[in-house]
């Protein structure tokens, strides 16, 4: 079970990655400042998922 969390941790941190450059692009060019709110918030949902599948492959590899 562990080894799904491992697999995960690099797809999480990605997906924060890319969320963070797309609000910032959005911000940079003028686009609509919901749209970047929006991204923003979206990242922080995806921080906080990215931490607990970190912890949780912490937690089960050292198992």
């Amino acid at each position: 079970m562990a080894g799904v969390f491992y697999h995960l941790v690099p797809v999480a941190i990605f997906a924060v990655a890319v969320v963070l450059v797309l609000g910032l692009w959005n911000m940079i060019r003028g686009g609509h400042p919901n749209l970047s709110q929006r991204l923003m918030r979206l990242r922080i949902l995806l921080q906080a998922v990215a931490i607990v599948i970190i912890l949780l492959a912490l937690l089960l590899a050292g198992r």
